[in-house]
């Protein structure tokens, strides 16, 4: 593809999502960049002549005030539009983590609003990790949402299953669904089903990658649709893609920084705690001496690196339910944000004491984190895991990193242990 003709342009509202979907977009030959947060103009003229196929923007907009979600996505369109984009991708995530208010619907309203386009399919299936809709339920891993460890999440608590109902609440417009039979159905069918619904957003089943395939091939003439990154797979191989280039790896000191607490992520810490020197984050002592607490963290990481140099540490917050804080004490601050900005403190002072290669667990952390560092932008490097791929960046002072940033319910069993392995 032509150097400034850039095909697609994702709006994605967590930092992870953004990584996801961009893992997905390589796997299928496009050439992608995410850029972390709205870029400036010289930054779309930099990646016009970059020759990018594709450009993920990651917002941190998940849980964000609606009205600023809109306005920063809004910001995002209209900078992929100026670069040239001609098809657009809504990502949110794909156990649809959101509240009954947004962000999910009112993001896609203002985006569907921008664009000018009348119809959106609604596509949270990723069956590589477990995510799949049936008879319009979303289901992960074989239970319903509903019923799945999302239903404690402690930012977005999934309690329904049912896709257009937790659509409904979001958004002004009508939301219609397919079955899985019309998908199986072929091409034509699902055409016809989607422009005959009486609804602008159409939740569409898809319970394997053949059902995503499908839905790609339906939806290549609309500007605008919406999901997980599934279905992103979908697309077909780019034939004639180039090969590519080899990431670099930057030298330097090893750290995972986990504050997910899905289920997922608490039995990757559990494994790692067997293997890598680890600390867990302490509330009571955040909340009485927050640079107090990242001090003495990196005292204790910079004394693991010198005993025991190339092995990653370990900080994570949570590794049971119970450590999730029903409500914080009287007038002190949720448990979320003392975490998030630990986590990213950890980070600034891991980097001056010359940690260049950070394994991150959670889409809000992951925000906070390489917002800490100042990293702008991340070429794709190996996958780890569906949906979980190294990055390199460079920050404003120069330095280099390798990132990967792993949504909370993403990844095997060993990945914080197993997955330094591609930075060899």
């Amino acid at each position: 593809m032509a150097a400034g003709l850039v095909r697609w342009g994702g709006v994605a509202d967590d930092f992870t999502g953004a990584t996801d979907l961009a893992t997905n977009w390589v796997a299928r030959g496009l050439r992608t960049s995410v850029t972390l947060g709205v870029p400036s103009d010289e930054e779309l003229a930099d990646l016009r002549l970059a020759g990018m196929d594709a450009v993920v923007v990651a917002l941190k907009t998940r849980t964000a005030p609606v009205r600023e979600a809109v306005t920063q996505s809004v910001a995002a369109l209209d900078a992929l539009r100026r670069l040239g984009c001609s098809r657009f991708y809504d990502k949110y995530c794909s156990t649809f983590d959101s509240t009954p208010r947004g962000n999910i619907g009112p993001v896609a309203d203002a985006l569907l609003a921008q664009l000018g386009a009348d119809k959106a399919v609604v596509v949270p299936s990723f069956p590589a990790t477990g995510r799949t809709v049936y008879q319009g339920h979303l289901f992960v891993g074989g239970q319903l949402l509903s019923d799945s460890s999302m239903r404690h999440h402690p930012l977005t608590p999934m309690t329904r299953s049912d896709v257009a109902e937790l659509l409904r609440p979001q958004t002004r417009h009508a939301v219609a669904t397919v079955p899985l039979q019309v998908v199986r159905a072929g091409a034509a069918a699902l055409r016809a089903a989607i422009d005959a619904a009486d609804g602008t957003y159409v939740v569409v089943d898809a319970v394997d990658e053949s059902d995503l395939a499908v839905i790609a091939e339906v939806t290549a003439g609309d500007p605008l649709v919406t999901g997980g990154s599934g279905l992103a797979l979908g697309l077909p191989a780019v034939a004639d893609a180039p090969a590519t280039a080899a990431m670099p790896v930057a030298a330097g000191h090893r750290a995972v920084l986990a504050g997910s607490a899905s289920s997922a992520t608490r039995g990757q810490i559990a494994h790692a705690r067997e293997h890598l020197a680890h600390r867990k984050l302490d509330l009571a002592a955040l909340r009485a001496d927050l640079p107090g607490e990242v001090e003495r963290l990196t005292a204790w990481a910079t004394e693991c690196w010198t005993r025991s140099p190339g092995e990653p540490v370990l900080v994570y917050a949570v590794d049971s339910l119970e450590d999730l804080e029903a409500a914080p004490p009287a007038g002190q601050r949720p448990a979320a944000e003392l975490i998030e900005e630990a986590l990213a403190g950890c980070a600034t002072a891991f980097a001056a004491a010359g940690a260049r290669q950070f394994l991150v667990a959670g889409g809000e952390t992951s925000g906070s984190v390489v917002q800490a560092l100042d990293v702008r932008r991340l070429e794709l490097g190996p996958a780890l895991a569906p949906g979980v791929s190294w990055a390199h960046g460079t920050a404003g002072d120069g330095r280099a990193y390798n990132l990967a940033l792993k949504s909370g319910n993403f990844g095997h069993q060993d990945i914080f242990t197993a997955g330094w392995q591609a930075l060899a």
